[in-house]
């Protein structure tokens, strides 16, 4: 099979048998076509000018795919200056597609089995303080003390993601039926199309009752889905940049460095909760973490916050 179909191949299954997100597959398609280019361009480069004008002189089959060829890719990439987690992701894509030509029949041996990148650097996640919350929800609730319907729903947004950990994709996708207002909980459709319920508290279930009472009536005037729960000004669902933009002009204002992006808020609830003492695994399962390693982080994230407080504190330290 010609690389490049392979990998339109390998984009449908990802899409169709696993589920993933279209921004997932999107990710995979661009490193992947970033390797054909890189193999073509290999390959014109070993028959030189022979074959130049031939027909389908530059499209390469997969078996000819080998651990050297991937190998040069990722040098490449590195004497370009991709960041490490860009070459880390790079191989990640190139060893979950050689596992699919594998068990398509294919190609008969793994070439990428051996392939390693330099790891990604951890940085740890923007985590903002209580007191700084606190700030944004009185800022939130003034704004929409009036009744305006859009600050109304923006309350409510940043109160929903602060309280149950979501992420901003779970979040837009939303409908009016996935809240349990008897049981404060709210069923999201997370990565890979996995299904979760989340809790949330009685302040997120308030600013929810007063959205869904008095400002989405008036933004569903003109909805084409009226299922959808956070809507804009013209009716549609919202979308992940508009909350990225609200977030964004919460946060500019704070000091800290990190992203002002949505996932702050998720961070700083994970991190809240291990504060407060809540059981890793529960954490876990509120954020919908596949694997406990990526929940660890927090762990770092708490303790090098309660440093940081000792050290401000303690006369001795």
């Amino acid at each position: 099979m010609e690389l490049r179909s392979a990998i339109e191949a390998f984009a449908r299954h990802l899409t169709v048998d696993r589920g993933f997100s279209a921004h997932t597959v999107r990710a995979y398609r661009g490193d992947l076509t970033d390797l054909a280019d890189f193999a073509e361009q290999r390959a014109r480069d070993s028959t030189e000018a022979a074959d130049a004008g031939a027909d389908g002189a530059d499209a390469v089959d997969v078996r000819e795919l080998d651990l050297e060829t991937l190998r040069d890719w990722l040098w490449q990439g590195s004497n370009a200056g991709l960041a490490k987690s860009s070459l880390s992701r790079h191989s990640a894509a190139a060893r979950g597609f050689t596992r699919w030509l594998v068990s398509t029949g294919e190609v008969s041996a793994d070439a990428a089995a051996r392939l390693k990148a330099p790891r990604p650097e951890q940085h740890l996640p923007r985590v903002l303080t209580r007191g700084q919350m606190t700030g944004i929800f009185e800022g939130l609730a003034a704004r929409s003390e009036a009744g305006d319907a859009g600050a109304l729903r923006d309350q409510a947004i940043v109160e929903l993601l602060y309280a149950s950990a979501m992420r901003v994709s779970e979040l837009v996708g939303m409908r009016v039926g996935d809240i349990d207002r008897s049981r404060l909980t709210a069923r999201v459709l997370g990565k890979g199309g996995k299904e979760r319920v989340v809790p949330f508290g009685v302040p997120a279930a308030h600013a929810l009752d007063r959205y869904l009472a008095e400002a989405r009536p008036v933004l569903r005037a003109e909805s084409p889905d009226p299922g959808i729960l956070f809507l804009n000004s013209r009716g549609a669902a919202m979308n992940t940049r508009s909350v990225y933009q609200l977030v964004a002009g919460l946060l500019n204002e704070l000091p800290g460095s990190g992203p002002s992006g949505p996932h702050a808020f998720r961070h700083t609830a994970a991190t809240h909760l291990l504060d407060g003492g809540a059981d890793l695994r529960a954490v876990q399962e509120i954020l919908g973490h596949a694997s406990l390693s990526t929940t660890q982080i927090y762990t770092h994230v708490s303790a090098e916050r309660l440093k940081q407080s000792y050290a401000a504190a303690h006369p001795r330290a």
